[in-house]
């Protein structure tokens, strides 16, 4: 393995989470800050979670090797993400007009299969069109 796949790959998987996570904890912040009543965290958190798994695959697709849990993580893109935000968004539903956080997590939940889908088909189209 050369240095360039190294750094590709140090970049990819440990420090756009660690941006990620680093968002998330900033927005958390700004909620506790502003007193948001029954902040969405939790959900907050499954969406910076699934859309970031999500970005991982991409990324991984594009500039890195393909491997088993990137598979997973396309598993869980497909299958198990719409559901879990489904799940989040059901939650919300009647939360939305209690803060702007509460109402762009619930439109990130519902949007996301859309997106999901129409990434993994393009980067699929892409690598099949260009390979690697």
């Amino acid at each position: 393995m050369q240095v360039e796949e190294i750094i590709i790959g140090l970049i990819i998987h440990l420090f756009v989470p660690l941006i990620g996570l680093s968002f998330f904890l900033i927005i958390v912040n700004r909620m506790q800050r502003a007193h948001v009543g029954d902040a969405p965290i939790l959900e907050l958190f499954v969406v910076f979670a699934t859309y970031g798994g999500l970005l991982l695959i991409v990324l991984t697709g594009l500039f890195w090797q393909w491997s088993g849990m990137a598979s997973l993580g396309t598993f869980y893109s497909i299958l198990g993400g719409p559901v879990v935000l489904a799940a989040a968004a059901y939650r919300l539903r009647r939360k939305r007009d209690i803060s702007v956080y509460h109402e762009l997590t619930f439109i990130s939940s519902i949007l996301y299969p859309f997106i999901a889908i129409g990434l993994i088909l393009i980067i699929a189209v892409l690598i099949a069109l260009f390979g690697k």
